[in-house]
C-alpha cells in the first residue's frame, strides 16, 4: 500500500527535487505540492488539507511558517516530517503533545542529510569520553536563522549526553559576552554568515593535549537531503510523537 504525500514548498530548493523524487518511487504518490508561486497544485496549506486525504504532510518552507503548517497538518489528521529549521525547543514540546494526542508522528530534523546524520551520531559517541566541545556553524549571507537546525540540533543532542565543562573564563569574561557565541542547551555555538557558504557544521571536541574535529560540508545542491527525507516519509508513520533527528533512524 502506497503513502500518499503532501508536500509545502514544493517549488523549493529542496521541495521541487523532493516532489520528482515522489513521484518516481513506486510506494509513493503525490497528493500535492504547495506553494505561493511556481505552478504548484495548491498555493496554501488550508487549501490543500482540505481538498486531499494525503498520509504524510512534508514542510520544507520557512521558519516563519512552519509551525502554523504542522499545527495544521496534525489537527487534519496527518503524520508530519519537517525539513524547515524554526522550531524552538518549546515548539517541539507542544508539538509532542499535539501529535500523541492525535496519535500522529513528527519526525524533525535540522538536516536529512545521511551524511550530516553520521556527524551528529559521530559528535555524541565522542561526547560521552570528552568534557569540552563547542560548534561553528557556516551559513550563506542570506541565512536568516541562527544558528542553523543543524547546529541547534547538534547542541541538543549533545546535551543529552552531559552539559560541557565551561571554559575556566566564561564566568568573568573581559569583552562582549557575544564573543563566546550562542549559549544553546550548554553548548557555544559561533554562526558565520558569509558569502560563498551554503551549509557547513563543526564539531570541536578537545581534552587538554587533543582536539577532534568533526565537520560536514553541504554543497550547493539539494540532492543529498532527499535520501534521508524519503526515509522519514517511509518511517513517519510507525511513530507517535515527535522524533527529531534522521541519526535516530539511521542508527537507533
Amino acid at each position: 500500500m502506497s503513502l500518499s504525500v503532501l508536500i509545502a514548498g514544493a517549488t523549493g530548493w529542496t521541495g521541487a527535487p523532493l516532489v520528482e523524487a515522489v513521484v518516481a518511487a513506486d510506494d509513493l504518490e503525490l497528493a500535492g505540492g504547495i506553494a505561493r508561486r511556481g505552478g504548484a497544485t495548491f498555493s496554501a496549506v488550508d487549501e490543500a488539507l482540505a481538498a486531499t486525504s494525503a498520509d504524510v504532510f512534508v514542510d520544507y518552507t520557512s521558519a516563519a511558517v512552519v509551525r502554523e503548517h504542522v499545527d495544521a497538518a496534525l489537527a487534519a489528521g496527518l503524520h508530519v516530517v519537517v525539513g524547515s529549521s524554526g522550531l524552538s525547543e518549546q515548539d517541539f514540546t507542544e508539538l509532542d503533545e499535539a501529535a500523541r494526542a492525535a496519535g500522529r508522528g513528527v519526525i524533525a530534523a535540522g538536516n536529512f542529510s545521511v551524511l550530516a546524520a553520521t556527524l551528529l551520531h559521530a559528535a555524541t559517541v565522542a561526547a560521552q569520553h570528552v568534557e569540552h566541545w563547542e560548534v561553528l556553524d557556516y551559513g550563506s549571507f542570506g541565512k536568516p536563522d541562527a544558528p542553523s537546525g543543524t547546529s541547534r540540533e547538534l547542541a541538543e543532542r549533545l546535551a543529552d549526553i552531559h552539559p560541557p565543562a565551561p571554559a575556566t573564563h566564561d564566568a568573568d569574561l573581559i569583552g562582549p559576552p557575544e564573543a563566546r557565541g550562542a549559549n544553546v542547551a550548554g553548548t557555544r555555538i559561533h554562526s558565520l554568515r558569509l558569502p560563498s557558504y551554503s551549509l557547513s557544521t563543526e564539531a570541536v571536541l578537545a581534552t587538554p593535549h587533543e582536539r577532534l574535529h568533526i565537520r560536514h560540508e553541504a554543497g550547493t545542491s539539494a540532492e543529498p537531503y532527499i535520501a534521508g527525507t524519503l526515509l522519514a516519509i517511509r518511517r513517519v508513520p510507525e511513530v507517535t510523537g515527535v522524533l527529531r533527528g534522521l541519526d535516530r533512524l539511521l542508527f537507533g
